[in-house]
């Protein structure tokens, strides 16, 4: 039997790695793509499989047909891939420069689309594949702060809710997984209104679920045929489901969490 070949886009760090390492434990091969190629040598180097470091730049769309090349020849065939890499964003829209929405837009939904478009004709004529892609609930619910990042990952979800229509009679699956607060450098990463990092953590991201569990339950989810997965607990869980029950209440509630000095809490402020 063939192992099956993973392509995992943001495997340096979090969630990508911990699917990486989950992956390679089921006996997956894996190709492990990002910018920190330190990182991705290190990952490579302790994993139990086959590890192929392919590093890229997410928004040289030029360049994703010869790179997409490169992970098909490495062992001839791409069974699976993780769309995760992203960046987030901790600041209010009316102070953030536009060159913001074009990074973040670029890397969390541009950059997984043109991906996407070039393995997902090779899972079609194999007849199988599986696409996780990772939003957020921040891809369900508009939350302050993150007005590029919500925007990008709505624009994911209706992506690879749409891919998957197309193409799931075909032979392909697609999960998406909306998670909460997983303790990653998310925040940490995270653009600030000039574009800048903002260079520390969120108290819930620090106390968040711990990447190997969500990367347990993302697999789990997958095994199970599950389409979407709402990867939260307590008051975010809250937000994705009311954001589809109750709407209007959801909007008071985060407008009360506003007028009440969200911005200010989280070290934000106009001016």
């Amino acid at each position: 039997m063939k192992k099956p070949v993973w392509w995992i886009t943001g495997a340096s760090s979090g969630i990508g790695a911990a699917l990486a390492q989950a992956l390679a434990a089921r006996g997956a091969d894996v190709i492990l793509s990002g910018r920190n190629v330190q990182a991705l040598n290190e990952l490579a180097y302790s994993l139990a499989g086959d590890a192929l470091v392919l590093p890229f730049e997410a928004t040289d769309y030029a360049a994703l047909p010869a790179i997409t090349q490169r992970a098909l020849d490495w062992k001839g065939r791409i069974e699976g891939l993780v769309n995760n890499a992203g960046i987030s964003q901790r600041s209010l829209a009316i102070e953030t420069d536009f060159s913001v929405y074009e990074n973040i837009i670029g890397v969390d939904l541009l950059a997984p689309i043109a991906l996407t478009q070039q393995v997902l004709p090779h899972m079609v004529q194999a007849g199988s594949g599986q696409i996780i892609a990772i939003s957020s609930v921040a891809g369900i619910a508009g939350v302050p702060l993150r007005s590029a990042y919500c925007a990008a990952k709505h624009g994911l979800i209706g992506y690879h809710d749409s891919v998957r229509a197309e193409n799931e009679h075909l032979g392909v699956k697609i999960l998406v997984v909306a998670p909460g607060s997983v303790r990653t450098n998310v925040s940490r990463n995270a653009l600030t209104a000039d574009g800048s990092k903002r260079g520390e953590s969120d108290q819930a991201i620090e106390n968040g679920m711990a990447p190997s569990m969500a990367a347990d339950a993302i697999l789990a989810a997958m095994d199970q045929g599950t389409r979407e997965l709402i990867l939260a607990t307590g008051a975010e869980q809250a937000i994705a489901q009311l954001r589809r029950s109750d709407p209007e209440a959801l909007f008071d509630q985060v407008n009360a969490t506003v007028r009440g000095g969200y911005a200010a809490k989280m070290n934000v402020a106009r001016g």
